[in-house]
């Protein structure tokens, strides 16, 4: 019980802290003058109360979690995030349900970036730069940030660190402090936001768009201030630029901190990952390209290579922006877009699928076994970048993978007996399980998740949960062993 304690004091403070984030639409809804100021001052205060009524009784049970009860308070943090965040949605937006604004606050902290909202350029601007900051929030993720914060309040951060970073190779640290690690995370993601700014407003935004679709961007996040999203602007440089940063956002975040500190690029030539993202985005946009102007599908193989390539590195990153629609493409092209979005982004970054590490480790487990047929007797130690892979780890990326699977069939048989065609069920989980954003059919990039029903829209809320937070951190708290003493 007293654990339960720490876990409910953890999560006040981390509310509270919270709070904090609305002084961004606060300031936009000031210098915009779109009469929301009071709405999110109003949600704003409500937040902290909340936080502060947590905290206030439990106070005195401050104290280091176990990896158990991290488990617990990062998937109460999830929850509870939309929940508060999508107080200025309901206040502001006339006729939002209660599952639509829940479904649209969960999908920016969880960077989804599949959206039940429309007329997306005439909401107010201090709600838009209010969506797009919870993608960039969600991008590196609260549990990170608190990390650098609750020490500092008496709460220890390791084990939700654990809990919540993507990747199976959690205990690599950057630094010996675990919040010097996420502080120095942060600054990195923020020096890239605000590069990937200023080259947004030079490409041709004005600013607002130029802060949310970086937000967005380096969020991996995906959300628009318009319904035809970065098809609205219809300008190669633009989509040039944000194809680099959502590149850059699909990469580990520990190697740019490598990159920085060295003042080299070496440390990108030394992640695997991060060769095998570029190699097969490359790949796959020159060979989608060239099969969109062999189809007919565009009049020049140029005009074909724009299209393909923004919206198959937008779609395989898990960023989900789009330019055109997709969904009108002959079904090869968008299937391969989204079977990248489970593979591409590479653990560490704020992507979400299998990752690309896992990926590697299954195609290398695969040619280890057939080596084995072969010659019984060798030793052949799996090795990535160098670096041996013990089998404890090839195991659990094994089980990581049935379970992704098992998730998206089980999710997916959801939505069918709702009475989903087929290709808008798959499509709808795989783009949410993966964070990824828009999927096919009713779903795809020129319509959005607001035509599901409310049951299917819980379904698709509980695929970007368990997606962002990796499946096994959800599920694990639905087993018999979790609450055993």
């Amino acid at each position: 019980m007293k654990r339960l304690f720490t876990i409910v004091h953890a999560l006040g403070l981390m509310l509270m802290v919270f709070s904090l984030a609305y002084w961004m639409p606060v300031l936009a809804s000031w210098v915009y003058d779109d009469n929301t100021l009071m709405n999110f001052l109003l949600a704003m205060t409500w937040t902290f109360c909340i936080g502060f009524l947590m905290w206030l009784p439990t106070r005195r049970h401050r104290g280091e979690l176990s990896i158990r009860h991290g488990y617990l308070l990062v998937v109460a943090m999830w929850t509870a995030m939309p929940a508060v965040a999508m107080l200025p949605l309901l206040l502001v937006i006339n006729g939002l349900s209660f599952t639509d604004a829940y479904f649209e606050t969960m999908s920016g902290l969880t960077t989804t970036g599949g959206t039940v909202l429309t007329g997306l350029e005439n909401l107010p601007p201090a709600i838009n730069i209010w969506r797009h900051e919870l993608n960039w929030l969600g991008g590196m993720g609260i549990i990170v940030l608190a990390v650098a914060v609750l020490p500092l309040l008496g709460i220890g951060g390791r084990q939700l660190f654990k809990a919540e970073t993507p990747g199976p190779m959690k205990a690599t640290a950057l630094t010996p402090r675990i919040t010097e690690t996420a502080r120095n995370l942060w600054m990195v993601y923020l020096g890239i936001t605000i590069v990937c700014i200023l080259s947004l407003r030079l490409a041709g935004m004005n600013w607002l768009d130029a802060i949310c679709h970086a937000f967005a961007t380096m969020g991996l996040g995906g959300f628009s201030t318009y319904d035809a999203n970065v098809g609205h602007f219809d300008s190669p440089v633009i989509e040039a630029v944000l194809m680099v940063f959502m590149l850059i956002a699909a990469m580990n975040f520990a190697t740019h901190f490598l990159a920085w500190r060295g003042k080299s690029l070496r440390p990108y030539l030394q992640d695997a990952e991060a060769l095998a993202t570029v190699g097969v985005v490359l790949v796959s946009c020159v060979g989608i390209g060239a099969y969109l102007y062999s189809q007919g599908t565009y009049p020049s193989f140029w005009t074909a290579l724009r299209h393909a390539s923004f919206n198959l590195v937008s779609v395989a990153t898990d960023c989900g922006f789009s330019s055109v629609d997709f969904n009108r493409w002959p079904m090869f092209a968008p299937i391969w877009m989204l079977f990248l979005s489970c593979v591409v982004a590479s653990s560490g970054s704020t992507g979400g699928g299998i990752k690309m590490v896992r990926t590697i480790v299954l195609f290398k487990q695969a040619g280890r076994e057939m080596h084995k047929l072969i010659h019984p007797a060798a030793v052949n130690p799996m090795k990535i970048g160098g670096v041996v892979i013990e089998n404890h780890v090839v195991f659990a990326v094994l089980g990581f993978i049935f379970v992704y699977f098992m998730s998206v069939t089980t999710l997916t048989f959801a939505l069918l007996a709702s009475g989903l065609d087929f290709i808008s069920a798959f499509s709808a989980v795989i783009a949410s399980i993966n964070n990824a954003g828009p999927g096919l059919g009713v779903v795809g990039p020129a319509s959005n998740y607001g035509v599901l029903s409310d049951f299917q829209t819980w379904v698709c809320t509980v695929a970007m949960l368990i997606g962002r937070l990796e499946i096994f951190t959800v599920l694990i708290l639905f087993t018999p062993q979790f609450w055993k003493r």
